[in-house]
């Protein structure tokens, strides 16, 4: 068991049975009160994020997550496709579970699949990945009066902005937690 006031960000918590990461904390302790801790998390069952409260040095169950790494195969009408790199087994995700995370995810790509005590949770994303332009819109000469960015469709499908210097067929790297343009891929 975990205290409360020891609960860091990025950490697994099961509370009633639902499964939580914890994506912010913070306590507050006054002279005349005990000291409360608050908690954003995020439902990795539903996607959902709700905050949670302890009093300090309440007790909290850890949940073990395991991640194994898989293989993106392909798309059928309603699920994403993954197969196990060392078994070939092959497990489905209904595709509304990953609305967010297949924008990022190419054909044999390899990820991380969470799944708690047999359960699949859903996609561990990197942080970055590199995805190629495959239409962008031309850069007008002397168009600098606003932002200098121009809209890009990526092989997955999402449509991001990128600078003007960037051209169809080049591959970018895009973060994952917001979907923005990072860079150029080396």
């Amino acid at each position: 068991m975990i205290q409360s006031n020891d609960l860091k960000p990025g950490q697994t918590i099961n509370v009633n049975g639902d499964i939580y990461v914890v994506l912010d904390i913070s306590q507050n302790k006054t002279a005349r009160s005990a000291m409360v801790v608050k908690a954003k998390v995020r439902n990795l069952r539903t996607g959902s994020n709700v905050e949670l409260s302890w009093g300090g040095g309440e007790k909290v169950e850890p949940a073990m997550i395991e991640k194994k790494e898989m293989q993106y195969l392909y798309d059928t009408d309603d699920a994403m496709v993954f197969m196990d790199n060392e078994t070939y087994d092959q497990i489905e995700i209904p595709m509304d579970r990953l609305t967010w995370e297949k924008q990022f995810i190419k054909p044999e790509d390899n990820v991380n699949i969470s799944s708690y005590e047999g359960e699949i949770l859903g996609v561990v994303l990197p942080d970055k990945v590199s995805l190629k332009v495959v239409e962008c819109e031309p850069a007008v000469k002397g168009d600098t009066a606003t932002s200098a960015s121009k809209n890009a469709v990526l092989e997955t499908g999402l449509e991001v902005k990128v600078p003007l210097f960037i051209n169809q067929d080049e591959t970018i790297v895009v973060n994952t937690n917001d979907g923005k343009y990072s860079g150029r891929a080396k």
